[in-house]
């Protein structure tokens, strides 16, 4: 009896578990992370006897997670890339919005100022309509602020995210090491503690949500995690930091830095997966390159238009002045150089001089010094070292290395440098930024509508006395008047008032000498009669000699003459203004200056590179937000058809378990009636 008593009570003692196990199965059924348990049997050793061996009922052998290890690897790694996707894709969204909208996109903008300039070409001497080139002016000034405003303020809210997300690290890698030294106490016995290593699978998944990990199982059943480029962030039950500080190179981009015990190590590039990985992915591959690209379009912008006013004069024949904000205002200059932490001297820095906004890029530039005086300039983007040179081969570069002084040193990619403050020595790092601020510090500066110079400043007349058919054009200035040299363009300008009136006489119907105001003949020249004869002049004392360029074309006869002098009273003159006008059109942004015929682009065609760029890397990040939500979606559907909670199958399990159970103890009934029989015959 006494055998039959206990199979019955091992039946009941194994199902009473079961029974507790499909129950914990059932109340989790909504537990983040948690994976099914199953209860494992085995029959007990069987005893001898006469008639062989006879069973002596079950025992629980072990109480199992359905797991599979390879699934919750691809569940990991799944939900690391569709969290990075979907970070890069919030940031890059509001981007596109910005760039391409009608309100706050450049485009309009421009297309508005050039409009304007259109119409006041047609009537120069009519105020309104000059007074709507400055209101458009202002008007796409004030575009430029609030693109510039509002990817600053993306920059200001991943440095603040960088912040949160590593917060939520550490504190999860805490977690995952605590939860390494507890499986390791629990396991000690031999059984594995399942709710615990379902809780640190949850933890590590969640993990990767914020940052990409590499998890490798150890032995003793802990984990060790490696992020970035192997970088220990969980070795058994201890667990290293991260921390988020302003950038070396730029305090006002936040950089990711590993901390294990003392040590600390810069890891901002070596970080993938995870909204921390999305948000730094964005960062240098989108933001960085559009804050530039903007920059340069402002400088461009302003350069070409300032400098093409420079060539005119205004309503009251004063030369002409600049529309917007001097591009190398003495107080932008500075701004444009970070010196790096750590330098020798804290106080040091750069002056950074734009030379040619058609040779700027959209990249930023590492200047890090050899020794006191000289330093090397190396493209951030593409790594490469620039040269300088000063004969007529600039595909071979004279010097990779530059000299620091006072005054502006070579160009390289159109910007120079020069000594703001402090001294330097071997080692001293710089992040050069040419471009980087210029769509903050674009601002129009012109008030005074009368002050806008659309005429050219020399004009030709025809002698009343002529009596052949000849004709004269207007003529066109060769020579640029330099507007950020004060000096040389004070005596260039002071050149073109007094050296005219120039008179261009025939000798013949074929031959005429262009004479000076003291008599003395500067040039001799033939025509064909009845063709366009072209021909540059040269007058003036050097330095401030001049060139400019006129046409004549019909059939003049000997002693006709024509005069060229100043344009003092050119209120009505168009002739500068259509030469802004076709600034619009014109190639003036991202020319090679190896070969300056072959490459750049205009005002709008640049901007519409990066609204395309943008665009379309917005367009990819979409469909990778998709794929990748589709996959981490497969990942956790393949996962949950093995591991998670089937209600109706735990159902089914409960009544299982319960008729097992009923049977059991129905044994112990059969046996206690038995052993009442044996009792009662006794």
């Amino acid at each position: 009896m006494a055998d039959l008593l206990s199979i019955g009570l091992s039946g009941l003692s194994a199902n009473k578990t079961s029974l507790a196990v499909t129950g914990h199965n059932i109340t989790n059924v909504n537990t983040p992370g948690y994976t099914r348990q199953d209860s494992v049997q085995a029959t007990r050793i069987p005893q001898f006897s006469g008639a062989g061996y006879i069973g002596s009922g079950t025992t629980l052998v072990d109480v199992r997670r359905i797991y599979n290890e390879f699934l919750t690897t691809q569940v990991r790694s799944s939900t690391a890339l569709n969290s990075d996707v979907s970070a890069y894709l919030s940031q890059i969204s509001q981007l596109d919005s910005l760039l391409a909208g009608n309100t706050t996109g450049v485009t309009p903008g421009l297309q508005k100022v050039f409009a304007a300039l259109q119409t006041a070409a047609e009537d120069p001497a009519n105020i309104p309509a000059r007074q709507l080139v400055l209101s458009e002016a202002e008007g796409l000034a004030k575009r430029f602020n609030t693109i510039y405003d509002r990817l600053y303020e993306q920059n200001a809210f991943i440095n603040k995210q960088l912040s949160a997300v590593k917060d939520q690290v550490n504190q999860l890698a805490a977690s995952i090491a605590g939860y390494n030294n507890a499986i390791a106490v629990a396991a000690a016995n031999g059984a594995q503690p399942n709710d615990l290593l379902d809780a640190r699978d949850e933890a590590v998944r969640q993990l990767s949500e914020f940052i990409g990990v590499t998890v490798v199982p150890q032995d003793d059943n802990s984990y060790n995690l490696f992020i970035g480029s192997g970088q220990p962030l969980v070795v058994g039950a201890t667990a290293s930091r991260l921390e988020v500080v302003p950038g070396t190179a730029d305090p006002l981009r936040a950089e990711v830095q590993f901390v294990s015990g003392n040590s600390r190590q810069g890891i901002t590039s070596l970080i993938t997966g995870g909204e921390m990985g999305g948000l730094i992915r964005y960062r240098e591959d989108v933001l960085d390159e559009s804050l530039n690209a903007v920059g340069r379009l402002a400088l461009s912008i302003s350069d070409q238009i300032n400098s093409q006013l420079g060539q005119g004069l205004d309503l009251k024949g004063n030369f002409g002045e600049p529309l917007f904000r001097e591009i190398n205002d003495p107080l932008l200059i500075g701004q444009r150089s970070l010196a790096r932490v750590g330098n020798s001297d804290p106080s040091a820095n750069l002056n950074v001089f734009i030379e040619d906004t058609t040779a700027l890029t959209t990249s930023d530039y590492e200047v890090e010094f050899i020794n006191a005086t000289d330093y090397q300039v190396r493209r951030v983007s593409d790594g490469q070292l620039l040269g300088w040179d000063n004969d007529n081969d600039p595909l071979t570069p004279d010097s990779t290395t530059f000299t620091i002084g006072a005054t502006a040193g070579p160009e390289a990619d159109g910007f120079s440098l020069s000594i703001a403050s402090g001294t330097f020595a071997a080692g001293d790092r710089f992040r050069v930024m040419p471009t980087r601020t210029a769509g903050s510090d674009i601002r129009a500066d012109l008030k005074n509508a009368e002050e806008l110079a659309f005429a050219a400043p020399l004009k030709a007349e025809t002698s009343p006395g002529n009596i052949g058919t000849g004709v004269i054009t207007q003529p066109s200035l060769i020579t640029r008047i330099d507007i950020y040299d004060p000096v040389a363009q004070a005596g260039l300008e002071n050149s073109l008032r007094t050296t005219p009136p120039l008179r261009v006489v025939f000798t013949s119907a074929t031959d005429y000498d262009v004479v000076d105001i003291s008599g003395a003949v500067l040039s001799s020249n033939v025509i064909v009669p009845g063709q366009n004869n072209t021909q540059q002049i040269t007058a003036g004392t050097p330095p401030d000699d001049f060139t400019f360029e006129f046409t004549i074309s019909g059939r003049p006869t000997t002693g006709d003459n024509f005069t060229i002098a100043f344009n003092t009273n050119g209120v009505s003159d168009n002739r500068n203004a259509l030469k802004l006008t076709e600034l619009q059109s014109k190639a003036t942004i991202g020319i090679d200056p190896n070969f300056p015929n072959t490459t750049g682009a205009s005002f709008t065609d640049s901007y519409g590179d990066l609204v395309e760029r943008v665009g379309t890397l917005t367009s990819q990040a979409r469909v990778d937000g998709e794929a990748t939500g589709a996959i981490l979606k497969q990942a956790t559907d393949n996962r949950d058809s093995i591991s998670a909670v089937n209600l109706d199958e735990e159902a089914a399990k409960l009544i299982q378990f319960e008729q097992y159970y009923q049977a059991s103890a129905q044994i112990i009934q059969v046996a206690r009636s038995l052993f009442d029989t044996l009792i009662n015959t006794f």
